[in-house]
């Protein structure tokens, strides 16, 4: 979507905009056209390319090819942006900042920080010094986020940001609360009388959605989102295409999984109705291998909108466990299923088809949109608002205390 710009009674030369999104420009969306705007890039060439309109409203301007034709010096503007100092530093300091986080997440997330050391270091002073490390290093991320324009790593930190507000409530039992401005605050008084434990569980590395692992997941993301480009054009297809694949298999499993015709009765040989369990299991047992398999996706895609949307899943997932154990189907540490022939159909088919038309229909609709960001490639955050202003945090909203 091009951002138009009001000059009168001349063309809108927005459309020059929406070309630019397939191909080897493939990241360059709305983002960078506001951020030509932001830099001055955009007014400069509008400036130029108007300069040179006479009275007769007919351009003086060349639009041959070479250096003078206007959509070339957009092109070039739109892949070697003019930045300010300020702006440089603050993309630089973003950058080092993420490697930071991340490393400071780890430490939550190493067993040795909640062990005391041979120096005598207790360790609760060291969870602590480490949380008090995570509070300042995450606030210098999202502080300096707001004046990057490395968009594919903010996308990222709004991201972050929108699981520390859904763990507001496990973050403020260990003394964190959220300020409005989406920053951290820690109370080391309220610190000091909570059980480590609860820590540890926070940050918990062998859980696949603990909120420590989710904001590692998210900082790696960051991390190797270096600029318009994240992966050769190649690679990211191939990504895509599988994570579509699976999501798109595992929908119509579903859709089977909650239909009455797979759970029919049929009579058999003697006239006794039974179900077709053989047939039920069939269909759950590719459920299974196809959630795998979008699953494993997720480390490696950097479409935002599926890892949104595969975290979700997985949430959703570990809250029916138990219901999933009674039909022999296990979810491991890192959220992937496994599925035993015999415990399944020795189960209530009845039971079954109940548990999935309430989980399968609860998770269907992320996975409709699994779908639907890997066929229209909307992976970055919504980072600025309806009328262009800045919003590091795209819609995310906080209070000043929780």
């Amino acid at each position: 979507m091009g951002i138009g710009i009001n000059v009168g009674t001349k063309q809108d030369y927005s459309y020059l905009f929406q070309g630019l999104s397939g191909g080897s420009l493939g990241n360059l969306n709305m983002l960078s056209d506001y951020a030509s705007i932001k830099n001055g890039s955009y007014g400069r060439l509008m400036k130029a390319y108007y300069g040179g309109v006479g009275s007769s409203g007919t351009s003086s301007y060349q639009k041959g090819t070479g250096s003078n034709n206007i959509v070339d010096q957009i092109i070039k503007e739109k892949m070697y942006p003019t930045v300010s100092k300020e702006t440089q530093e603050a993309n630089a300091h973003l950058t080092e900042g993420i490697t930071n986080l991340k490393n400071t997440v780890s430490t939550l997330q190493n067993e040795k920080t909640y062990a005391a050391s041979e120096d005598g270091t207790s360790a609760a002073d060291k969870v602590a010094s480490a949380l008090k490390d995570y509070v300042s290093q995450y606030n210098d991320v999202v502080s300096t986020s707001k004046n990057s324009t490395l968009t594919n790593k903010t996308s990222h930190i709004a991201a972050m940001m929108r699981s520390s507000q859904t763990n507001a409530d496990k973050l403020a039992e260990v003394g964190i609360t959220i300020n409005g401005d989406g920053t951290l605050q820690l109370n080391e008084e309220k610190l000091k009388t909570t059980d480590i434990s609860k820590v540890q569980e926070l940050f918990s590395k062998d859980n696949i959605i603990s909120y420590g692992s989710v904001v590692k997941s998210r900082l790696g993301f960051a991390s190797v989102s270096a600029g318009p480009v994240q992966s050769t054009e190649t690679e990211k297809a191939e990504e895509d295409k599988t994570t579509y694949e699976g999501a798109s298999a595992l929908k119509k499993d579903i859709e089977k999984l909650t239909s009455d015709s797979l759970f029919e009765k049929k009579k058999d040989k003697d006239g006794t109705e039974r179900y077709d369990t053989d047939g039920i299991f069939a269909v759950a047992k590719d459920f299974v291998g196809n959630y795998n398999r979008m699953l494993d996706m997720a480390g490696s895609s950097f479409n935002s909108g599926v890892t949104s949307n595969l975290t979700s899943i997985m949430e959703k997932t570990q809250r029916n466990k138990n219901a999933l154990e009674e039909f022999g189907i296990s979810v491991d540490s890192r959220g992937r299923m496994t599925i035993d022939k015999d415990a399944f159909e020795k189960s209530d088919m009845d039971q079954v088809q109940k548990f999935f038309k309430d989980y399968g229909s609860s998770i269907s609709a992320n996975v409709s949109l699994v779908n639907y960001y890997m066929t229209t490639q909307a992976g970055a955050e919504s980072i600025y608002t309806a009328d262009g202003a800045y919003n590091a945090w795209g819609g995310l909203r906080f209070n000043a205390a929780i």
